[in-house]
């Protein structure tokens, strides 16, 4: 299988939609290898500023090496955005969240996110903590195992697979495909993806997270300010879509039905952004971005 080099997906639409400008106060709360972080402070010229956040501690480092130009400007946090609430970390003119998995976590078969490489069945973003893959499977019953596939992976036959996992209780991820490849068949390599991503949303609590960042993220935005969120899957994308709507909503006067005021936030484009075809084909990866910035109004 051909690998592809970590690029910043829909950077184009991030910089149209985001309008950095001068003495813009920049959130990244995903920042991974610092690409979008990159081009959002080079639009801000020497007045911009960042606070960049990941979970993973090597994304910051390397990350860190990637701005350095821009040292002066930045602040570099080792936090999950789920932590937010308790960062204190001010308002922002623009918030951007990536929810995609960084390349070297696929990539590095010592992550364990992937089934291409052999190596320990991991899948945690923050190595420092919480339990890996090979431990929730090992703690969860075949119930808990079956819903989280069906609900993270929109798995077929989730219950056989749930029952091989618990039984078998693999350490590897070849292990882990092996147990796929003994239910599934020829259709291994098709289900094994949803398998991994199910477990990996799990393992991290990334709609938990995400629900966090929805209820925090828009409040910690200045007037005018914008948030760009990019979603990798339905499950996000969903989240993101209602969350947006309902707060671009106008209360309305029950006797009426007329508009009471203003909404405090606008949609800057009523559908998601999608990767244009160029993109998709010189990185496959960006294939299911979706990217929806919402501005605030008031």
């Amino acid at each position: 299988m051909r690998d592809y080099p970590h690029k910043s997906v829909l950077l184009s639409e991030v910089l149209l939609g985001l309008s950095p400008k001068a003495s813009d106060r920049i959130l990244d709360v995903t920042l991974g290898l610092g690409g979008h972080a990159n081009s959002l402070l080079k639009q801000t010229k020497s007045d911009g500023s960042l606070v960049g956040l990941d979970a993973d501690e090597e994304n910051l480092t390397k990350a860190k090496a990637q701005l350095v130009q821009y040292a002066d400007q930045s602040q570099f946090v080792h936090a999950n955005f789920s932590q937010l609430p308790d960062l204190n970390l001010g308002t922002f003119d623009i918030i951007l969240a990536d929810l995609g998995v960084s390349s070297p976590h696929f990539d590095e078969p010592e992550r364990g996110f992937s089934f291409r490489f052999d190596g320990p069945l991991d899948m945690r973003f923050d190595r420092s903590s919480g339990e890996t893959a090979a431990k929730l499977i090992d703690r969860s019953s075949a119930e808990d195992l079956s819903r989280i596939l069906r609900n993270f992976g929109e798995v077929r036959q989730q219950s056989r697979l749930a029952q091989a996992l618990k039984e078998s209780r693999p350490q590897t991820t070849q292990e882990a495909f092996a147990i796929i490849e003994s239910v599934a068949g020829f259709r291994a390599k098709s289900v094994a993806p949803q398998v991994f991503q199910a477990l990996r949303i799990a393992v991290n609590d990334e709609l938990g997270a995400l629900e966090i960042l929805l209820n925090t993220a828009p409040k910690m935005l200045n007037s005018g300010g914008r948030l760009g969120i990019i979603s990798f899957h339905s499950l996000e994308d969903r989240l993101v879509k209602q969350t947006f709507r309902t707060l671009c909503s106008v209360e309305k006067d029950e006797t009426t039905g007329a508009d009471i005021g203003k909404a405090p936030f606008e949609l800057l484009q009523r559908k998601a952004i999608k990767p244009s075809d160029e993109e998709i084909e010189s990185n496959p990866r960006a294939r299911s971005a979706r990217l929806r910035v919402l501005r605030r109004c008031l």
